[in-house]
């Protein structure tokens, strides 16, 4: 697949000349030794450092990102570009969100503070490689997204909060209508050339509809036939019926047909579905005979692969085209849902041994908090004293002062962000900067969520939480850890009685 367009020296935005050398040294090994793209899935990937971030792997595999896409860490270990723009409403000015270091993680303070008393727009997803394979926001297709004139629309940039590394980063939260496409994508397979795919998701927000995809599709944005496409879908549709379980899986968008298997449907009585907070999915495509299935605990262990076999009748040879696309199908389907945070596509069809490597490197990349999407609410644990914020006895009254208390799960101690910056418990309960007050000892209460910036939070990257309107801190007062410490407002001190964890 390396077509003389692509050379290993300009695979990022953005290279430290130390590691241009050290990355050219070690990309000149692998061509050399005969490692050929075309044939990579018998190639050997070189063993990866430490430091080395998925698509340096998949580089030393043979297979290099031609898109590198992620609103979290960088996926090189020397990037230090972009990650992806934000759009406030109050002035509708842009602003880019990049990462801490070079080959870390996303500067989400950036956004925060950019975002700060008013709301922001996910515009555009960053490709991290020197072939600029950037998401916009898609222009609509076939089916009509929300946005004007058909367009679809970009996800709210504070709908999904997790840590990564234990720094605060956002996902994007992709709702109904929400998509990125790039069309006429630089270097994309096409026709019969092999691809491979990964992305990290989540099981908390799925749907059965079409398609929260990330992958290959038409440039046209519509239909074209079978095989002119090639992504995953990540959800719970079972296009083919009798399916075994209720999803969400991974599968294959081929066009006219989320796969399963081969022959379509998911029999196999071991793939019930994928039920976990963090999770990564593979697919590939070598375009002639085989496309492989795979899933993993984004935050520990290896994968387990669901399918590799013959490709579906009538999709042999694979016919795929390069627009790349996030969060719709080929047609530009709006009726999914789901949670991205990372993911590659690949020139060449990458071996099992790459692919292990490249899900040790994203478990190492930690991440946590879970979701924000319904039923993703997670306890709120304060660092000093390792208790959760608690609304006392399960009340649900208005007024009532949060405390710190033994963490346990309970309803009373599960609080959801929301798009409007809320912190909100049993569902209809936000956390409350008591009567407006900006003063240091203000109350920290619950009352009915009635859209005021007392109830707005910033989560921070430093593990913070301030009151949009005062600017105070969450803090356990006189930095107290016992069952029952008040829980305030207080100016921001840096202590460790007013920073929080999730989960």
């Amino acid at each position: 697949m390396y077509n003389g367009r692509f050379s290993p020296l300009t695979g990022l935005r953005r290279l430290r000349p130390l590691t241009v050398i050290l990355l050219a040294l070690a990309m000149a090994a692998v061509f050399m030794g005969g490692g050929s793209v075309a044939n990579a899935s018998s190639a050997q990937p070189a063993k990866a450092a430490a430091s080395s971030l998925p698509c340096d792997i998949y580089a030393a595999g043979g297979t290099p990102c031609i898109a590198a896409h992620a609103t979290t860490r960088a996926l090189f270990a020397a990037y230090d570009g972009p990650l992806y723009q934000v759009q406030r409403a109050s002035d509708h000015a842009y602003r880019d969100v990049g990462v801490l270091t070079a080959g870390g993680y996303a500067d989400a303070s950036a956004q925060t503070s950019f975002c700060a008393s008013t709301s922001c727009t996910i515009t555009k997803i960053y490709d991290q490689t020197a072939r600029h394979n950037d998401l916009p926001i898609s222009w609509g297709g076939f089916w009509k997204g929300p946005g004007p004139n058909g367009a679809d629309i970009g996800a709210d940039a504070a709908a999904l909060p997790v840590t990564a590394g234990g720094h605060q980063v956002f996902g994007v939260k992709v709702t109904p209508g929400t998509g990125y496409r790039i069309d006429h994508a630089d270097g994309a397979p096409t026709g019969s050339e092999p691809e491979g795919i990964y992305m990290v998701t989540s099981s908390n927000y799925t749907n059965q509809w079409c398609c929260f995809d990330y992958g290959s599709g038409e440039n046209t944005h519509t239909d074209t036939g079978d095989a002119t496409m090639n992504a995953i879908y990540w959800g719970n549709a079972c296009w083919f019926g009798n399916c075994v379980g209720s999803g969400p899986w991974v599968e294959a968008d081929l066009e006219n047909g989320m796969f399963h298997t081969g022959s379509g449907s998911n029999k196999d009585p071991s793939n019930q579905g994928v039920h976990d907070p963090f999770v990564s999915a593979w697919e590939k495509n070598n375009g002639t005979s085989n496309f492989t299935l795979k899933y993993g605990d984004a935050t520990s262990g290896g994968l387990t692969t669901t399918y590799s076999g013959g490709l579906p009748n009538g999709y042999s040879p694979m016919k795929t085209d390069s627009s790349l696309l996030l969060g719709t199908g080929g047609d530009n389907s709006v009726s999914g849902q789901g949670e991205f945070f990372e993911g590659a596509i690949t020139a060449g069809y990458p071996s099992d041994a790459t692919e292990n490597a490249v899900q040790t490197s994203i478990t190492e990349a930690a991440y946590d908090g879970g979701s924000t999407s319904p039923g993703g609410a997670t306890a709120l644990r304060n660092s000093a004293a390792n208790r959760c914020l608690d609304v006392p006895n399960l009340s649900q009254t208005n007024g009532t002062q949060t405390e710190l208390w033994d963490c346990n799960s309970g309803t009373n101690q599960q609080w959801t962000p929301t798009s409007a910056k809320e912190l909100r418990v049993y569902g209809t309960k936000c956390l409350d900067d008591d009567d407006n007050g900006t003063a240091n000892g203000t109350r920290a209460i619950i009352w009915d969520c009635n859209g005021g910036t007392n109830q707005q939070w910033d989560l921070n990257s430093d593990g913070t939480i301030t009151n949009v309107r005062s600017g105070l801190c969450l803090d356990a007062s006189n930095s107290g850890t016992a069952n029952g410490t008040l829980v305030q407002l207080w100016q921001c001190t840096g202590g460790g009685n007013q920073k929080w964890t999730r989960g």
